[in-house]
């Protein structure tokens, strides 16, 4: 299986009303698509699950993001 390319990625999204943008790796959006299809939302309505979460947290969303990733799949091993 061929590699992905790991450079940095933007897109635009929207968030509670206001478009964004976002930056992160391509293998991150990749797996951000699998984790929204899997939970039949959106790229918008995962992120701005994800934006609710980290609020409290003062993390930047691209941090969040990675980190959330990092917990789904975290999880999935431990089921």
């Amino acid at each position: 299986m061929p590699r992905e390319n790991s450079g940095l990625k933007k897109r635009s999204v929207r968030i509670a009303g206001h478009n964004t943008s976002v930056t992160i790796e391509t293998p991150f959006w990749s797996a951000l698509q699998h984790i929204a299809q899997e939970k039949c939302l959106s790229l918008n309505a995962i992120i701005t699950e994800i934006d609710e979460q980290q609020s409290a947290e003062s993390l930047n969303l691209s941090s969040a993001i990675r980190l959330y990733i990092l917990q789904y799949y975290q999880d999935k091993l431990t089921e």
